[in-house]
């Protein structure tokens, strides 16, 4: 297990900290963040956010804080600041994976939304946690200070529909599927794969296969459900799946195959990295891509990486999930009750490089 706390300190020797937040040396009394704005001609607003390391602060302006903040000796103090308003300033995020490319995007959410608001961040991984269940993933946190948490769930936990979050530190997961008793958001896998579908469908293709990722996957298996609903709504028989890991390698190995599959003229990939490994496996299997095969994926996680990228995709704002995300866990800290037993749904963004072909 990892535990991570994302904030700033400053440390300067000669000061220390009383009970009730004040700083002071051997002599001299009390210097507060409202002193520190003052002396930088800035709001008190603006030096906790420097405080707490917020983007939100022009260069010019952090120096300025940051300099008065040497100047004066101030050092904040979050423990006494706890002890005065009942809130730590702290969310925490659980999850797994945490280099994956959805998980990095929506952590850099959470942490930037945060930071925005004057909250640190404390990350706790759940990759080598034993306990199935989000009662079990929660104790890891229970003791440490955080105003609330978030859930990034890429698996099943034995306790979803049964979990209830304490009152003292309100949970929000980032899942599929919708918790009775949390709050629930994330990106809309399922109508990912229909509107890929919807896409092909209405350029004149006749079927789409799939490439979809891990049985172990939530999100995996919600594209596996909206394309075979898409299909099945229109009255088209579901043809063969071929089932990846997520990496390109996979996504090769599955064009190699496809290439020979006779009414295979488009294909429809969980996401973006065995997209394009699919494109480079029928183009090795001597099929053009889009003439022969055309192709989407999902994420959008090449932009950037692949030189002249020509992947159609349907672009998933995981930033977007992890601002609203911190968001919603704010708005408990502050009273607001947040509704539990739906899914607020972020929509992903149609992007066409060029990989389909219309046979119309």
């Amino acid at each position: 297990m990892m535990t991570k706390t994302l904030y700033p300190t400053y440390m300067y020797h000669g000061y220390y900290t009383h009970s009730s937040g004040e700083v002071e040396d051997m002599d001299r009394i009390s210097v507060s963040l409202q002193d520190v704005a003052k002396e930088a001609g800035v709001s008190s607003q603006t030096v906790s956010r420097v405080a707490n390391g917020s983007a939100a602060v022009r260069p010019g302006t952090r120096r300025k804080v940051e300099v008065a903040m040497e100047r004066l000796g101030y050092r904040p103090n979050y423990a006494a600041r706890a002890l005065k308003s009942g809130k730590f300033n702290n969310v925490g995020v659980l999850l797994s994976h945490m280099s994956a490319y959805g998980n990095a995007r929506t952590l850099e959410g959470i942490v930037s939304a945060a930071a925005d608001n004057g909250y640190s961040t404390t990350i706790r991984t759940l990759d080598n946690l034993q306990d199935r269940s989000l009662s079990g993933a929660l104790k890891l946190v229970e003791q440490l200070p955080l105003d609330g948490a978030v859930v990034i769930m890429e698996r099943d936990f034995t306790d979803f529909n049964q979990f209830k979050p304490s009152r003292d530190l309100p949970v929000v997961l980032i899942s599929e599927e919708p918790a009775n008793y949390c709050p629930t958001i994330d990106s809309d896998s399922y109508g990912c794969s229909t509107a890929a579908v919807d896409y092909f469908l209405s350029k004149g293709h006749k079927t789409v296969y799939h490439i979809a990722g891990p049985s172990t996957s939530r999100a995996a298996q919600s594209r596996i459900r909206g394309w075979r609903d898409a299909l099945a709504q229109v009255g088209i028989p579901i043809p063969p799946m071929y089932v990846g890991d997520w990496e390109a390698d996979s996504g090769y190995q599955a064009g190699l195959a496809l290439a020979h599959e006779h009414d295979c003229t488009a294909v429809y990939a969980a996401n973006d990295q065995m997209a394009y490994g699919a494109m480079l496996g029928l183009r090795a299997a001597g099929k053009r891509v889009p003439e022969d095969v055309s192709i989407i994926g999902v994420d959008d996680s090449l932009k950037g990486v692949v030189p002249r990228l020509e992947l159609t995709t349907l672009r998933l704002k995981f930033k977007v999930v992890g601002n609203e995300a911190f968001s919603m866990i704010e708005r408990q800290c502050n009273g607001e009750k947040v509704p539990s037993g739906i899914k607020t749904v972020i929509p992903p963004e149609f992007i066409d490089r060029g990989s389909v072909r219309e046979l119309n």
